[in-house]
């Protein structure tokens, strides 16, 4: 996989589609490690760990698939409330690989807990010993091939040997490009902001092109705060911002068995003690946490396997939410609506026919449609002023905005998506080969 890395620092690169990549640095408490284990049969980078010296507290969201990878069940068997370390592996999602893919993991925690625990002897003051049970994982990859165990094990040596303790934009992107499968950028996103007079710190990266569908978090992302907060309250501040971000993007309708987000929090900063999410000095890092969020969730949608145009879909004006985000997915996930944005045809009928089929009761008489600022339909007729000439005109644009007004109540939800290229076809017919 050749990458430029100066396309991804280059504040002035038109090819994201979705702007510049921030500068993230230093973030207390966080080490990062990236090598390659060969799991791709060439030098990529595919294996990333998260070393917290100190511990961190930390709170998961996963995957609602009845079928979960083994690394899925491994952290929901853990009960510990701070964690040392997140290692993560691309080329294979160990799902389908039943006791021997779980025994793996057990053997390769237990492999870099005892590595871990000697770089602790080495470096620390009060070294601690670092149990295995206090490392998470995150797999990505193909289903149900033989999770490479000797392969990731043999390589953790050098892991712990090229953790850095400072960071850098480098060796963030290095991370973030670490964890890709099919996707064709890397996704990295900052916030900085305040918990009552202190300065904390959001940074986060994710994963994520194909098999891209909410049902709690949708890809894989890893959010990390230097602020103390406990993980009990990081739970409910995930739960409560997921559902506008990753729960609301698609890029084909698939719900991956590895879903996974989760945040880091490394307890570095001694801001306020926060008991509560209602806690007034907690909004500010509310609001730059939903940001994160959202930024890597967009940038998961726009980077879609083969997306050659990122789609906004704005369903105002409901009388539930969840009618909204009905509507909103149905457009976004049909392939009707999806392949003609992607041949820059204005074909509005398609979508009337999503709205349609989502099963929510509408009132034709006071539905609205635009494409960007361009009215279609208003009052359930086609508008004196819609311009089948202005229209193509805008199906041209890289960003695409659909707006389904129902004028039935007060409930809005916005569903981001990509379009259907015949690049999606070709990457996921020749996805193992």
């Amino acid at each position: 996989m050749a990458i430029n890395f100066g396309n991804f620092f280059n504040s002035d690169n038109k090819s994201s589609k979705l702007g510049d990549f921030q500068d993230l640095d230093h973030i207390d408490g966080v080490s990062i490690s990236t090598i390659s284990a060969n799991l791709y049969n060439n030098r990529r980078d595919d294996l990333v760990m998260f070393y917290f010296r100190n511990g961190a507290e930390y709170a998961s969201v996963y995957t609602q698939s009845k079928i979960i990878s083994e690394n899925i069940k491994w952290n929901l068997n853990l009960k510990n409330k701070k964690i040392n370390a997140l290692l993560i592996n691309t080329r294979n999602a160990n799902a389908f690989t039943g006791k021997k893919g779980y025994q793996g993991l057990k053997e390769i925690a237990e492999e870099l807990s005892i590595n871990l625990t000697e770089k602790q002897k080495k470096d620390e003051e009060k070294p601690e010993k670092i149990k295995s049970n206090k490392i998470i994982f995150g797999c990505t990859g193909t289903i149900g091939e033989k999770f490479p165990t000797d392969k990731i094990k043999k390589n953790i040596p050098e892991l712990v040997e090229k953790i850095k303790y400072t960071q850098n934009k480098y060796i963030w992107a290095k991370a973030a490009l670490g964890i890709m499968t099919t996707d064709l950028a890397p996704k990295l996103a900052m916030e900085e902001c305040k918990i009552g007079s202190a300065n904390v710190k959001i940074y986060g990266i994710a994963k994520g092109s194909g098999m891209i569908f909410p049902n709690m978090a949708t890809t894989l992302a890893y959010i990390f705060t230097d602020a103390s907060l406990s993980s009990s309250i990081l739970q409910k501040l995930l739960r409560k911002n997921i559902e506008t971000t990753f729960n609301a993007i698609s890029c084909d309708g698939d719900t991956s068995t590895n879903d996974m987000v989760s945040i880091f929090s490394t307890g570095r900063v001694k801001n306020s003690k926060i008991k509560t999410i209602n806690d007034s000095k907690i909004r500010d890092f509310d609001t730059a946490l939903h940001s994160t969020l959202l930024n890597l969730a967009k940038r998961v949608a726009a980077d879609g396997e083969g997306a050659s145009k990122f789609i906004t879909v704005s369903v105002d004006n409901a009388k539930k939410q969840e009618d909204a985000k009905k509507i909103a997915f149905s457009i976004a996930n049909s392939p009707l609506v999806k392949t003609a944005i992607a041949g820059e045809d204005c074909n509005f009928g398609r979508v009337l026919m999503a709205v349609g089929k989502s099963g929510i009761n509408i009132n034709l008489n006071k539905l609205a449609l635009k494409f960007g600022d361009i009215k279609i339909i208003e009052k359930g007729q086609i508008s004196n002023f819609y311009n089948e000439s202005e229209a193509k005109e805008y199906m041209r644009s890289e960003k695409i905005e659909i707006c389904v007004d129902l004028g039935l109540g007060k409930k809005n939800f916005k569903a981001y998506t990509m379009d259907l290229t015949k690049k999606y076809i070709e990457i996921n017919a020749d996805y193992r080969t």
